[in-house]
């Protein structure tokens, strides 16, 4: 008797329906007695979950209790009903289908729609590298588990011994330390090729590059902050070791009377380029030992992924570091003021990280660096994926001129001058169009005299245009002046010419040379070009005039080359030469000459003329509404110039995919040149081209989701502007069509929105397991997922996601009012120093135009039917697992003692047990294993219990258990929800301990953060339901969840990490509940505390 009495509390808690069914009918209504008798229990804060009701016989006497007894069992089909798992309305069935049809058609849109040719020609190689064995731990404390490389090219180098500048490569995420081979390989035998070659290269500082590399075993870097900080610390202990080699006799070769090197160049690849801006800031850092950060394809603008909390500080860290020292009021106070930053994009291919994210327009200012995308760079002229950019053959190639330019083995620092190196960059990198770009023949003085017979030379008429169709036609060496118009200076003017021609530079063969002249004299000491025909070095002789002129072939512009044969601006063709300036910028300059240098008539063409900014520019102001509904249509007049511009300003964002189309009649007359398209954008430098332009497709990298401001303060950018180039001899209309290609469209979502799906779909499992325990404390009855999801998809859903819209078109205009701005500041954590909000665009979608407020109820609409997906795979999967639970039980019960009493499904082990499995798991939590790992096992015990729970649901109907499953089942998602977020830690912990590395995260032992959910688990496996709240204690649930809810909507994508440490709470508040009733409660823990002396009889 008192074995039952003893067991009696447990019955009622756990959902066994073995023990249920073994009592009788009397037994229930004793056990029942002592509630009825007292109303403690009914006011208390933490009332028990009511058992369910027996299945009392009645014999209906009269139609009063019959009709009591249809509504009771009315009631019990009801709450049956809503207890079904697998319930499925009409409603949630449309619903997944339309949310399910617009994801296929995002993926298939990105897939296939809006793709750049891909033009990249492959490299080839001879590696080598050597390994720096002596660089150990007296060096450094990782060096256990990095190594540090140095590349040497078969066939080129004949040794390891140092000879040139020293420049260190940095991989990325998951990157190896041989990714840049290409690169140094073209290095090599460009200097030994061309340099070497070079007295004036040489003359100018240029010696071979010594290509350093770092072994970090492929480290998922974008993980994990502590990682990133790792590789930077063993970074700065690595250069300190490579310029001590330079000291070193044995290992340096160097040149006598040249200073020892000071800095090292630093190349990084993706996540390879934030640890070198990472480095700069480390305690370990020596001052001056970096001052040229070239990056490829490297996110600096914010983190991929958010899930790391180390990794979203670090960023934060990092990148206010960078702009708090470019913000110095005194230059001497800027520890940055000699860093050149260049961030290399590849566009539209890389599906690795959003190409925005690669802009430092908001960390530096133009002055110390600039961001260039792939297909601007002149002969690359190609977008490049992830990888590719890496190994395309035409982008090593200006790339490593690039770094050539900057070099000096003069100075100590192996680099050039700061500003130099900038300029030299941009020119190497850059269209050389853009503003920022420095025209070099405008600031230099007159080099050469230009002497012309007047019966060689043809003088231009004001505004007359100039027309080449052939090259050197006389077979005589000929000149074309075309006076500069000073009045166009004042109206935009510009002079623009086209050739297929290299431009001469000097006193060189080439056919064509252009100068700007001037009637002053030049200084002295300038050289003196002549006409073979004239042979008159003092430009003396009769019917001849005498110019001061500069080269202008150094302002040269280099154009994909375009004819009807032309595919892609990448082809073999010889490119285009283009010179444009401002007429403004001439006003030095009188007159421009071109010269055919040609001895023999030549095939080619020239086209040069001035015009002025109303001939040539259009400016069209459309916003996305209008080009959205109906389009833009421009019609181009036939006397044009020979290069006009369509500025579209309101075109300027990520999310919006075109097509443009190019209408125009046949020429009458032969063409030199097939029209030519340059698809613009300012900040980041972005240029497509497109040669023989009919049609194709517009996407620009500008204003993206997310991103923060310019460090200059700038509103939004320029937009759109479009390049037309032209033959005039075609003298006909043309017609362009620019309209949004929706479909094409719908796949910028994927790379700009990746991360919505880890936070969205949690506020929509938070609403409906709000629903859940709203109803459970309501009625008792813990409705199915399935169910709760049916009733949330009428009522709270829509209410929500139509909120979710409102405050989102509210964010996007309060945003940029002063009281807003204030209140975002501090609820985001900006600092009050800056003038620029950096964090304004890190709430809910981060775009600040309230053009796009139907994102929010499309990915809540797709949020819901993954959520619904993920719902029935569990329930099936879970299904699957308690048929074989229940196949082998069976198999072993055979051989059991039939005699012997059947077994619960919960409790198997005892509360120490319990206790002592919950303190091994925390002692290793705490010394060993990272919390997530503990979260990855604690994910698989609520598997077991949701099997367990399923299978005692389905053999015993009972609503209590039923009841109990849905409980472990909508956990179980919530959980499966938030696993994501902790995989990513786990996952570079297990690569470390593959490589041999134990040293502990110490951000990741925190006990806080897993305690709640061992507790619950736990609880949950042994059987324990969570007790009902009919006190007011049920609205702080309500409020816990609500509030998970609201913060996966509005800081979910930015700092997704919190959203564990958030239903960490909710189950730090559900274990309190479980605390107050159940065999880990307050009373029960009494009794296993020393001297409780626990004497209490039970009742027989």
């Amino acid at each position: 008797m008192a074995a039952s009495t003893k067991e009696s509390p447990r019955a009622a808690n756990t959902p066994s329906g073995a023990q249920q069914s073994v009592k009788s009918a009397a037994d229930r209504k004793t056990a029942r007695e002592p509630r009825r008798s007292t109303n403690h229990d009914r006011r208390t804060s933490w009332p028990q979950t009511p058992a369910s009701p027996p299945a009392l016989a009645k014999t209906p006497l009269d139609p009063l209790s019959q009709s009591k007894e249809n509504k009771q069992n009315g009631t019990e089909q009801q709450r049956s009903h809503m207890r079904s798992a697998w319930r499925c309305s009409l409603l949630t069935l449309a619903t997944s289908a339309c949310s399910i049809l617009l994801l296929l058609t995002i993926v298939h849109s990105f897939l296939h729609r809006q793709q750049d040719p891909k033009g990249c020609a492959m490299s080839y190689m001879s590696p080598m590298f050597t390994r720096f064995t002596d660089f150990d731990t007296e060096h450094t404390r990782f060096a256990s588990k990095y190594s540090l490389y140095l590349y040497r090219e078969g066939g080129v180098h004949e040794d390891n011994r140092l000879k040139g500048i020293p420049v260190l490569f940095i991989p990325g995420n998951a990157g190896s330390y041989k990714q840049m081979r290409p690169i140094a390989a073209e290095a090599a035998h460009y200097f030994h090729d061309v340099l070497r070659h070079d007295a004036a290269a040489l003359h100018n500082g240029k010696r071979p590059l010594d290509f350093f590399t770092v072994d970090f075993h492929e480290e998922l870097t974008a993980f994990h902050g502590q990682t990133l900080l790792d590789q930077a610390e063993y970074l700065n202990e690595a250069i300190a070791y490579i310029l001590a080699l330079y000291l070193n006799s044995d290992r340096s070769l160097r040149e006598p009377g040249l200073p020892e090197p000071k800095s090292v160049i630093i190349l990084g690849h993706s996540m390879g380029g934030v640890v070198a801006r990472t480095m700069l800031h480390m305690p370990n850092y020596q001052l001056n030992t970096i001052n040229t950060i070239i990056t490829l394809s490297a996110p600096h603008a914010r983190a991929p992924i958010s899930f790391d909390a180390d990794m979203v500080s670090t960023y934060h860290e990092i990148n206010t570091f960078w702009r708090d020292s470019f913000s110095a009021i005194s230059p001497a106070r800027n520890p940055l003021a000699d860093v050149t930053l260049v961030s290399v994009a590849g566009g539209g291919l890389d599906t690795m990280i959003p190409s925005e994210y690669s802009s430092i327009t908001s960390l530096v200012p133009d002055t110390h660096g600039f961001t260039v995308f792939t297909s601007s760079i002149p002969n690359v002229w190609t977008g490049m994926d992830h990888l590719a950019i890496m190994w395309c053959d035409q982008f090593r190639k200006a790339l490593v001129k690039a770094l050539f330019d900057v070099v000096d083995v003069r100075r100590p620092a192996q680099t050039g001058a700061q500003p130099d190196r900038v300029a030299a960059l941009r020119r190497r990198l850059l269209t050389g169009m853009e503003r920022v770009v420095d025209q070099t023949a405008l600031h230099q003085d007159p080099t050469l005299f230009l002497t012309l017979e007047h019966s060689f030379t043809t003088m231009m008429a004001h505004g007359e245009r100039l027309q080449l169709r052939s090259i050197g036609e006389a077979g005589l060496t000929r000149a074309h002046v075309m006076p500069v118009p000073s009045q166009l200076s004042a109206e935009g003017g510009k002079f623009t010419l086209l050739t297929d021609q290299t431009l001469g530079v000097g006193n060189d063969d080439a056919p064509i040379s252009v100068f700007l002249c001037s009637v002053s004299p030049p200084p002295s000491g300038a050289s003196i070009l002549t006409f073979a025909m004239n042979h008159d070095t003092e430009g003396g002789g009769v019917g001849s005039t005498r110019l001061a002129c500069k080269n202008a072939a150094a302002d040269v512009s280099l154009l994909p080359a375009s004819t009807n044969e032309s595919t892609n601006a990448f082809g073999p063709a010889k490119p285009f030469s283009y010179l444009q300036y401002n007429v403004a910028d001439l006003s030095d300059t009188q007159f421009v000459a071109v010269v055919e240098n040609a001895s023999e008539p030549l095939p080619g063409w020239l086209i040069a003329e001035f015009t002025t900014a109303s001939d040539s520019t259009i400016t069209i102001s459309k916003g996305h509404h209008q080009i959205l509904m109906n389009g833009l249509r421009r019609k181009l007049p036939a006397d044009r110039p020979m290069m006009m511009e369509v500025k579209i300003p309101e075109v300027h964002a990520t999310l919006f995919a075109y097509r443009f189309e190019i209408e125009r009649r046949q020429c009458r007359h032969s063409e030199s040149f097939a029209p030519l398209l340059r698809q613009y954008i300012q900040e980041p430098y972005e240029s497509k081209y497109f040669v023989n332009a009919r049609a194709g497709n517009i996407n620009v990298h500008g204003i993206s989701p997310y991103m923060p401001p310019p460090l200059s303060g700038g509103g939004a950018s320029e937009g759109l502007s479009l390049q037309f180039w032209t033959d005039p001899a075609c003298n006909s209309t043309m017609r362009i069509s620019i309209h949004v290609d929706v479909l094409g469209s719908a796949g910028k979502l994927v790379m700009r929105y990746r991360a919505v799906f880890a936070a969205f779909p949690v506020l929509v499992v938070a609403i409906v397991l709000r629903k859940q325990f709203k109803v459970y404390d309501t009625t008792g009855v813990f409705m199915s997922f399935s169910h709760s999801m049916d009733q949330c998809l009428r009522t709270s859903l829509p209410t929500i996601f139509t909120a979710l819209t409102f405050l989102g078109v509210a964010f996007s205009k309060a945003s940029k009012g002063p009281w807003t701005a204030n209140w975002l500041n501090s609820a985001t954590s900006s600092t009050a120093e800056h003038a620029i909000d950096f964090t304004t665009n890190d709430l809910l979608l981060g775009n600040s135009d309230p053009f796009f407020w139907f994102l929010v109820p499309l990915f809540g609409l797709i949020s819901v039917g993954i959520c619904i997906a993920v719902n029935y795979i569990a329930l099936t999967l879970l299904h699957l697992f308690a048929i074989a639970y229940s196949l082998i039980h069976r198999w072993t019960s055979r051989s059991d003692d039939p005699r012997k009493p059947a077994t619960t499904n919960f409790a198997s082990s005892t509360t120490q047990q319990r206790f002592m499995t919950i303190g091994v798991l925390l002692l290793l939590v705490s010394t060993i294993i990272p919390y997530q790992w503990a979260y990855l096992v604690l994910c698989f015990v609520q598997i077991i219990t949701c099997t367990r729970a399923l299978r005692t649901a389905r053999e015993t109907q009972s609503g209590h258990n039923s009841n109990f499953y849905n409980y472990t089942h909508a956990m179980l998602v919530v959980m499966l929800w938030i696993l994501p977020l902790n995989m990513p830690v786990l996952i570079v912990w297990i690569h470390n301990l593959a490589v041999h590395w134990f040293s502990p995260f110490s951000t990741h032992h925190n006990l806080v953060c897993i305690l709640p959910y061992i507790l619950l688990v736990e609880t949950m496996s042994m059987g324990n339901m969570v007790p009902r709240l009919t006190s007011r204690a049920r609205y702080l649930t309500n409020t816990l969840i609500f509030g998970l809810a609201l913060y996966a909507a509005i800081y979910g994508v930015t700092y997704a990490y919190r959203l564990h440490y958030l239903v960490n709470a909710l189950c730090a508040w559900l274990s309190l509940i479980h605390l107050s009733n159940g065999p880990l409660s307050l009373a029960r823990l009494s009794q296993y505390l020393p001297g409780s002396g626990n004497t209490t009889k039970k009742r027989p």
